[in-house]
Formats: C-alpha cells, structure tokens, sequence
C-alpha cells in the first residue's frame, strides 16, 4: 500500500531538439529563470532544473502543463540543486 504522504507520480515529456529547444510536458509551475538556468516543478511536486546560454522560456501553460524554452540547453537535472543527474554534455 502506498504511503498516504507520498506524491503520485505522473508522467512528464522532456524533448531537447538539437540543443536549442526543450519541450516539456506535466509542468506545474517556473520557479525561477534566468538566461542560464530555469527551475520548473513538475505536477507531481518534482523539481527539474535546465542549465544553458542564453535560455528564453518561450511557453508556458498551466492549464494544460506544457513549457518550452529555446537557447543553449548545455543539461537537465532532476531533484534538489545538489543533486546533478545530467543527461548530456
């Protein structure tokens, strides 16, 4: 049985296209963002950190949990800012 404090977890998209574009999907909220760097929490409470140059959030929706951000896209981390699961150089 499922501890009741636990997040469900849902199910993102994370599309990079050829570096210069990140689509995702299952966003809930941008916690911050500046040209190096966009921290996005995901609906199931989860925290997703983008690094690159020159990142400009492009779209965002609540409604339906889409974002896209166009520039350098250099990694993606998931967890806390110490914690780096990078999934490219």
């Amino acid at each position: 049985m499922q501890n009741q404090t636990e997040k469900k977890m849902t199910n993102h998209q994370l599309t990079i296209n050829g570096k210069q574009e990140g689509l995702m999907t299952g966003v809930d909220s941008v916690i911050a963002f500046a040209q190096n760097r966009i921290a996005l929490t995901l609906t199931d409470g989860a925290k997703v950190f983008v690094a690159g140059i020159g990142l400009k959030i492009t779209a965002f929706s609540k409604t339906d949990g889409t974002f896209r951000a166009v520039g350098l896209v250099t990694g993606v981390s998931y967890g806390s800012k110490s914690f780096t699961a990078k999934i490219f150089k």
